[in-house]
Formats: structure tokens, C-alpha cells, sequence
């Protein structure tokens, strides 16, 4: 089989193109389920990047009619999600797959309607920066109250951040993805 080809698109590109609507898209939401359940772009099958199985994939672009040709939008949060599905998913799927830059955020920036769910979850991006916040906090005071040492606690999730940062991808953020509020499926 060969790869399929992965591109990158703007936001705005990409918001032409929905709101047009002269041809279904194919897109495929990225998030957590909990991410999902607190907003959404309506039209979109929902496949966890931390999970993501190409034939569940396969099996859901043929549920919605996709021909051969017809690109699939890959959308998460702000991208790095998207692009880690791309690689995932490229050997597997034969359609062109279409990275959303700046992912939903860039959207709802464009203006884009988002539906609003229920869920009570906070966002990924806030978990990592709150744990972060939080592990730095503790490495602090355990360092000034029981040992140095502990300052390196400090120092490892700055360099995580600092890593993050310079390759686009989120050690913290994938483990987090993994954790049960971020899993539980919606009741049917």
C-alpha cells in the first residue's frame, strides 16, 4: 500500500471549505472523549489519538461514504495531535490526510460555530498546565523544606516544557490522555 500523501492547511482554509459545504468532509476529531463532550464541530467522527485503531477508522470512512480521492481532515486541539495521527494512520489509509493547522482553537478563532457539551472536564491543555504548575510547586517546597535534591524535580518538568516546546509534542499531555476522566465514554 502506498503512503498516503499528509498536508497541512490553515485554519482559514479549512473554514472556507466547511462553510461552503459543496462536498462532505471527512473529519476526524482527535481530542479526548472528555474534550470532545465539553465542545465540538458537529460532522466529525471522534477517534482518540492515543487509541486510534486504523481500521475502527477505515471502518467509520466507509460508514460516511468516503471515495478514494476524497481527503480526510485530521483536527485536534491545536495540531501536534493531528499531526501524530497523520503518521499513525498514513501507511493505512488511502486518502490524502489533511493536518488543520492551530486545530479547533484556530477555528473558534475564525468564528467557527462549536457545539457545547455538558462535560465538566477541563481541557488537556489546562491538566498539563496545571499538573506542571504543580509538580515545579512541589519540587520547590520539598527542596527548601526537606532536600535539595528535590529542586531536580524542579528543574526535569522545566526541561519537559522546554522539550514540549521545541519538538511540538507533550510527553505530559500524552500520559494525561491516558488517565480515566479523560476516557470515560459518553452513556449511550
Amino acid at each position: 500500500m502506498m503512503t498516503a500523501p499528509v498536508k497541512i492547511i490553515t485554519a482559514t482554509t479549512f473554514y472556507h471549505r466547511y462553510r461552503e459545504g459543496s462536498e462532505k468532509l471527512h473529519i476526524l476529531d482527535l481530542r479526548t472523549h472528555a474534550e470532545v463532550e465539553t465542545e465540538c464541530l458537529q460532522g466529525t467522527g471522534h477517534f482518540p489519538v492515543q487509541s486510534i485503531d486504523y481500521q475502527q477508522v477505515r471502518a467509520y470512512l466507509d460508514k460516511q461514504n468516503h471515495q478514494a480521492g476524497q481527503p480526510v481532515y485530521l483536527l485536534c486541539a491545536g495540531g501536534p495531535r493531528a499531526t501524530l495521527a497523520a503518521e499513525k494512520l498514513k501507511d493505512d489509509i488511502e486518502a490524502d490526510l489533511i493536518i488543520i493547522e492551530g486545530g479547533l482553537n484556530a477555528l473558534k478563532n475564525q468564528g467557527l460555530e462549536i457545539t457545547r457539551g455538558n462535560s465538566k472536564v477541563i481541557s488537556l491543555e489546562r491538566q498539563v498546565r496545571i499538573a506542571a504548575g504543580s509538580l515545579v510547586s512541589v519540587g520547590i517546597l520539598l527542596g527548601v523544606l526537606v532536600n535539595p535534591w528535590f529542586f531536580g524535580l524542579s528543574a526535569f518538568v522545566g526541561a519537559g516544557l522546554v522539550f514540549a516546546g521545541v519538538t511540538d509534542t507533550c510527553g505530559m499531555g500524552m500520559i494525561l490522555a491516558h488517565m480515566p476522566w479523560n476516557n470515560e465514554r459518553p452513556a449511550a
